[in-house]
């Protein structure tokens, strides 16, 4: 399945920042329908960007639906499944 190429602008002057980035993965999400982590890895590849250096790009937000999306696949614990070790 080809995938539609969603790449920074190339001008000299133009910088990736946080904001740019994240709008670039929320334009991945919905127009390629993938989940976050998908779309950031997506991004990367098409922006000659290491997976292990975007998490400098990678906004409050994007973490945190990744992180529900982790969840979401028992990948991470959910926040209520956390057991606090201090109460007992």
């Amino acid at each position: 399945m080809g995938r539609k190429k969603l790449t920074t602008d190339k001008t000299p002057d133009n910088f990736l920042t946080k904001a740019k980035f994240s709008k670039i993965v929320e334009e991945a999400v919905l127009e390629l329908k993938v989940p976050y982590m998908e779309a950031v890895l997506h991004v990367c590849e098409n922006n000659g960007i290491e997976p292990e250096d975007v998490s400098k790009f990678v906004s409050p937000v994007i973490k945190g639906k990744i992180e529900v999306e982790a969840q979401n696949l028992n990948w991470l614990p959910r926040e209520s499944d956390s057991i606090d070790l201090e109460a007992i």
